[in-house]
């Protein structure tokens, strides 16, 4: 085997990250077919040493890779290129149509209340620091209408967030600043679904999936159509024949579910999209936080067809009062996004968006997120283990490799998760049922937020709960 260095491995050493930039130059040539299925790589200490780098450093490239189902091994034997394959064409048939925006919180709030983060160790201080130095810095020209997609500055910002820690390519024109992750699926909506137009009014969405995204979707004259979901995520080999104007997916997390799509099921999807024209839109809505192994890369870093908007949101990771979130779209959407963006008034204010563009570049969302991902692990931790002690015997539960919520489904399949969540009333504190999230045929279960649980209590809680059955 040869010991040269190739030509597209060449390491930046000054821009530091060097396992990043292995893993990324292995991946694109995984992605372009230029390794092909079954080559096999050199060994971590061949490479190591053509690199000049620590053999850990290929270590962990290889394992990142390995993850996400680029490469394969075995003890003992030599590390190979992956086969990826998509899968057949079948059909489906249509799913329910939502009627009315979903109401799923029950009345109050509780420590089981999915979809909304701890807000009690949000970093005050160094946020409050941040707003009044942009506050009394601000010029003239700032406080314009120039900027109605957002200021350059929070773009920059966001995409090198985006992109160190969840793989994201694109440029600073792709980045448009949203008040929220709703305002941005229904942006994309609009623009890409044609009401009443056969051809170019279906929109796929994962089942089961985010009840507020159905809602926007419909209202913006979709025609929805259920794709299932399992351990791998979508599985586009049994979608409707209906050609998709929209796909809507959570690819990284599943929403609710939790699982992660594997990489030949993304592949799948993005083929399906170039095929058809499809815009995906990927919902990367609480990504950040990954409990026993690094977040997988977005969907949206190995697009090659450009068909792909990334959504995030900052409402989930540092606080919902932020009112920010944020789309990085296709190239070919962006001016008609920026001018459905102003004629609609979707700005963020600007002093929000000088604030946090700071706090980004100053490293405190980093450290924040840090802190937080250690504290939500050992929560989720301490809910599966409670619930796998108390309700495994009723209950099939997830296994909570991330996010802020748990996913549990009743063993019994008519059960009515709805009726069981209304009785529980204050007990319930704030846990949802899960049939709401489907579009056709309902799986009951709960979904118990994990972010403000007080490990204390759980047990007592749970307990409480388990006895009103």
């Amino acid at each position: 085997m040869t010991t040269m260095q190739p030509p597209w491995l060449e390491l930046d050493r000054q821009a530091g990250d060097l396992e990043g930039q292995i893993y990324r130059a292995l991946r694109e040539r995984i992605l372009d077919g230029q390794l092909s299925a079954g080559q096999r790589l050199p060994s971590t200490r061949q490479m190591a040493t053509v690199l000049a780098v620590s053999r850990s450093t290929v270590v962990d490239a290889y394992d990142r890779l390995r993850a996400e189902g680029y490469i394969e091994a075995q003890t003992g034997s030599a590390t190979r290129v992956a086969t990826l394959s998509s899968s057949p064409w079948v059909q489906s048939g249509p799913s329910r149509e939502p009627t009315a925006l979903p109401q799923l919180s029950p009345a109050g709030d509780g420590m089981f209340r999915p979809g909304t983060p701890d807000v009690s160790d949000f970093p005050h201080a160094a946020w409050g620091r941040c707003l009044a130095a942009r506050a009394r810095s601000l010029r003239i020209h700032d406080l314009s209408y120039d900027d109605p997609c957002g200021i350059r500055a929070l773009k920059e910002a966001v995409l090198e967030h985006a992109a160190a820690s969840r793989g994201v390519i694109a440029n600073t024109d792709q980045v448009l600043i949203l008040p929220s992750t709703r305002s941005g699926i229904d942006l994309l909506a609009r623009l890409m679904i044609k009401a009443g137009d056969s051809k170019n009014d279906v929109a796929w969405m994962e089942e089961a999936s985010y009840p507020s995204a159905q809602w926007l979707l419909k209202e913006a004259g979709a025609r929805l159509f259920a794709i299932p979901c399992d351990e791998a995520g979508i599985d586009v080999s049994r979608a409707d024949a209906h050609s998709p104007r929209l796909i809507y997916v959570t690819p990284s997390h599943q929403y609710p579910t939790g699982v992660t799509m594997s990489l030949p099921r993304r592949l799948a999807l993005l083929e399906r999209a170039r095929e058809t024209g499809a815009l995906i839109v990927e919902d990367d809505y609480d990504s950040e936080f990954q409990y026993g192994s690094r977040p997988i890369a977005a969907l949206q870093g190995i697009d090659r067809g450009d068909v792909v908007a990334y959504l995030g949101t900052f409402a989930k990771i540092l606080a919902p009062g932020l009112r920010v979130a944020y789309a990085i779209v296709p190239t070919h959407l962006v001016a008609e996004a920026s001018l459905e963006m102003q004629r609609r008034g979707l700005a963020v204010p600007i002093h929000i968006q000088a604030a946090l563009a700071d706090f980004i570049r100053e490293g405190r969302l980093r450290a924040y997120l840090r802190q937080m991902n250690a504290r939500y692990a050992e929560r989720m931790q301490t809910m599966v283990s409670t619930l796998k002690r108390q309700c495994c015997d009723w209950l099939d539960i997830a296994e909570g490799q991330g996010g802020l919520q748990l996913a549990t489904w009743f063993h019994e399949r008519d059960f009515d998760d709805v009726a069981l969540v209304s009785r529980l009333g204050p007990a319930a504190q704030g846990l949802q049922p899960m049939s709401p999230f489907y579009l056709s045929a309902p799986r009951p279960g709960l979904l118990f937020g994990i972010a403000r649980v007080d490990v204390a209590r759980v047990r007592t809680a749970i307990i409480a709960f388990k006895q009103r059955l």
